[in-house]
């Protein structure tokens, strides 16, 4: 079978959720699969270390404005036909020759529309709409996304496939070595201790609301890493906040090695968002033994389970409750830091791939 890929969302550098998805589920899929052949669709030439094997073929092409709406269906129209296509994003091409499969993260565009840029909303409400219609298989991240996805789209249920993402388990583990951990915090100016949030600065990540919640909890640093996103100047307004300006360190992207010192240093990690298709940096987290706390909105608390604190994050007071449960009962954060690395390991890249391939595979079959 040939089997077309979109790899433009895992050809760009920094990648961070539907980036790193698509990097990871491509390079899995590459690593196990040596029977089929792919053709990786760009409207860019890959970067150095792109995922490839022997049986991998990159189609590079423009024009880049529209490629998904003109460009892709125009080439697999004309050039070298795939079987089945698929698209490690919302967005499948407009017109298709042959089968799509593409993946829905989450629906929180529907849920918080106001928190999307005009052009992004316009993007992800309409053009996911009819890669909806067009696709013979939907997958996403969570069964809580899934069932959005049948609720919103009046999809059949069969059409939709659940296949969680991984984490990288030689890279994410404890770290223990305190003079690696000391180097690190060093480096991104980080004193005493600290509770850690990593995503995109965006309005979905709800952090003028965990701003407001640490205000009042004295002797921690809230360190936030994670690149800029969109609709961020409320954010980075407040945190010139007197009330909070000496507690908060934001360091911008972090490079991928310092990240399971980071998690490992801290009291606590994070991610208090309004809404989640998944949320790998929470799983990255677990592996390093860091206890979690998280909002109990949409899939966090499918993905946590027992391992987690959950918080209500549209409550100030429920944030910083949360945060306080960890840091003030050390024997509770222990029983966090061990049910989290035991969760962990639930999740993988390599099984993740496989449900990929098997639904692809199935897709591709279909006349």
């Amino acid at each position: 079978m040939i089997i077309g890929v979109d790899g433009n969302e895992a050809n760009i550098e920094k990648r961070v959720g539907s980036g790193q998805y698509a990097y990871e589920l491509i390079s899995h899929l590459l690593k196990s699969d040596h029977k089929n052949t792919y053709y990786i669709y760009l409207k860019e030439k890959p970067l150095e270390g792109f995922p490839r094997n022997k049986n991998s073929k990159f189609l590079i092409f423009g024009p880049k404005k529209f490629w998904t709406q003109f460009a892709l269906p125009l080439k697999l129209f004309s050039g070298p036909r795939p079987d089945v296509f698929f698209a490690p994003s919302h967005y499948g091409p407009r017109f298709s020759s042959v089968p799509i499969v593409i993946t829905i993260f989450d629906l929180s565009y529907i849920h918080f529309p106001k928190l999307f840029r005009r052009l992004d909303l316009y993007q992800l409400q309409h053009w996911t709409e009819y890669s909806v219609k067009k696709a013979k298989a939907i997958l996403t991240i969570s069964q809580a996304s899934k069932e959005d996805i049948i609720k919103h789209y009046k999809v059949d249920p069969k059409k939709v496939f659940v296949t969680y993402p991984g984490y990288d388990d030689k890279l994410f583990k404890p770290v223990n070595d305190q003079k690696a951990i000391g180097k690190v915090k060093e480096k991104y100016k980080i004193a005493g201790d600290y509770i850690f949030f990593l995503g995109t600065i965006q309005p979905r990540k709800n952090l003028i609301r965990l701003l407001e919640a640490v205000e009042g909890i004295k002797n921690i640093k809230v360190v936030i890493s994670g690149k800029k996103g969109w609709l961020y100047d409320d954010f980075f307004k407040k945190i010139e906040d007197p009330k909070v300006r000496d507690k908060i360190i934001v360091t911008d992207y972090v490079q991928d090695e310092d990240l399971p010192v980071l998690f490992s240093g801290a009291r606590t990690f994070i991610l208090p968002s309004l809404w989640e298709g998944f949320g790998i940096p929470v799983l990255e987290a677990m592996a390093c033994g860091c206890p979690v706390v998280v909002s109990d909105k949409s899939s966090l608390s499918e993905v946590v389970e027992e391992a987690g604190v959950l918080i209500n994050p549209e409550d100030v007071q429920s944030i910083t409750d949360g945060i306080q449960k960890v840091l003030t009962n050390n024997k509770f954060a222990q029983v966090l830091s061990r049910r989290g690395l035991i969760r962990a390991k639930e999740f993988s890249w390599r099984r993740c791939a496989y449900q990929t391939l098997s639904i692809i595979k199935s897709a591709g079959n279909v006349a």
